[in-house]
């Protein structure tokens, strides 16, 4: 966005009617919400220099933009589901089977597989007795 920072993120008038702005690092760029554009957009627009403001071309370019991000936002949740789903049908598959694995303690455990869970990474895990297994530790599945 011409005449915005890049690391803008967040604007807001106080009562005097002065814009304040947050610099964030460039790790929160990855983070930039729809909001967070829109912000920025309308921040772009209210310190646009009169005698040179945004051309149509340009605004139109900038809300393309934004439904790019929104699509691809959409995109890869949609895909963060499936990948977890597959994860949970694939491990769930293996209940009652017995298995060996490396737990998270680097040893090496065989067991029947009891329940599988999800943690937030999207890696199933076997819960064998005590211990719990990533399904991407199996070394072995017997029957």
């Amino acid at each position: 966005m011409s005449g915005v920072d890049s690391t803008l993120l967040n604007n807001s008038q106080t009562s005097s009617g002065v814009a304040t702005s947050t610099v964030a690092s460039s790790d929160r760029m990855n983070d930039l919400t729809t909001s967070d554009f829109i912000k920025m957009m309308v921040a772009e627009l209210q310190h646009q220099d009169p005698m040179d403001p945004m051309s149509n071309t340009e605004m139109l370019s900038q809300i393309s933009q934004m439904r790019q991000i929104t699509s691809s936002d959409k995109l890869s949740a949609g895909i963060e589901s499936l990948i977890k789903g597959e994860a949970l049908a694939t491990a769930s598959s293996l209940i009652g089977k017995t298995v060996t694995g490396v737990d998270s303690l680097g040893e090496n455990v065989t067991g029947k597989v009891d329940k599988v869970t999800i943690e937030g990474n999207n890696v199933a895990k076997l819960h064998i007795g005590n211990s719990i297994v990533d399904v991407t530790n199996v070394t072995a599945i017997n029957g």
